[in-house]
């Protein structure tokens, strides 16, 4: 007891020295845990202002404080005089080990986060995205799930949808329809906008502000082309493009105005007039009987 009290008193300022650091250290770690704790809570606040999905914060907001806490061990560690050198080397292989293994999770991952912050899409909406079109799901870490129009559910990877355009159909309250009407070359052309223009005007669907529009497109080989174009509300879209199409079609079959469909005429010529086409065939005709009669031949003297 002599030997301790003699060493700890030579020691005296060494000790007092380090039990400084060790303080230090400790409110260093107790900093960064209330650091920690009130970064994630300003994060998780402001992503519920943005409506992200509670999982994603959670998991997002869990990340930050670890990373924060391992930062603050690091450094309690390095002011007592431990090399973290080390250590710092053993969590960058290990990280980058984590990161080979698990690229493509980790790759739609964070195309889930980019989708649920920036929000292009929501679910319900009827997009077109990473190659699938249909209405969304669900939007989820890793994938998000559509159903098509014929009632399949699509699971697409997250990375495939933010690597690609996406088009949200469902954004916008209104939007046009873009119908392409072919007439023929000998149908009134003013005649003709009159009865397109009445056959969309008449429907209630049809928004008049902005307003319809039918005019000449294209004149084509065998049709002079008219674009009719509509504005509607999103949900009336296929609706009025369906009916509309029959509409027309009806309405010109009741105003004797033609709908063209491709034609080719094909002129064969012969040089002798068509006694000539018969001669040849006559001419293979004696032809073949000759190879018959000779073949004939051949087998009786053989």
């Amino acid at each position: 007891m002599t030997e301790l009290l003699d060493w700890f008193a030579e020691n005296q300022e060494s000790i007092l020295f380090f039990a400084g650091k060790v303080v230090v250290a400790l409110v260093i770690i107790i900093g960064g845990f209330i650091l920690s704790r009130a970064i994630a809570r300003t994060m998780v606040r402001r992503l519920d202002k943005r409506n992200i999905d509670n999982a994603v914060v959670s998991f997002m907001a869990g990340i930050i404080r670890t990373i924060i806490l391992i930062g603050a061990l690091l450094m309690a560690l390095s002011h007592v005089g431990v090399q973290t050198t080390s250590f710092i080397a053993i969590l960058g292989a290990a990280g980058l080990a984590i990161g080979l293994a698990l690229q493509g999770s980790l790759s739609n991952f964070a195309s889930g986060v980019l989708i649920m912050i920036y929000r292009p899409f929501k679910s319900g909406d009827y997009v077109d995205a990473g190659g699938t079109a249909g209405t969304v799901q669900r939007i989820e870490l890793f994938t998000t799930v559509f159903k098509t129009p014929d009632n399949k559910l699509v699971i697409v990877p997250n990375s495939k949808i933010t690597g690609s355009e996406i088009t949200n159909f469902s954004e916008e309250p209104i939007r046009r329809v873009d119908m392409v009407i072919g007439v023929s070359y000998t149908a009134n052309l003013k005649k003709t906008k009159e009865v397109l223009m009445d056959v969309i005007t008449s429907d209630e669907r049809t928004l008049k502000d902005p307003a319809p529009r039918v005019a000449v497109t294209a004149l084509n080989d065998s049709s002079v082309d008219f674009i009719v174009r509509p504005w509607v509300n999103s949900a009336d879209y296929w609706p009025m493009y369906w009916d509309s199409m029959e509409r027309i079609k009806n309405a010109l079959d009741e105003n004797d105005i033609g709908i063209p469909f491709p034609q080719m005429d094909v002129h064969l010529h012969h040089p002798d007039g068509a006694a000539g086409s018969l001669r040849v065939v006559q001419q293979q005709s004696d032809k073949l009987e000759n190879k018959q009669d000779n073949k004939q031949q051949e087998q009786k003297q053989g």
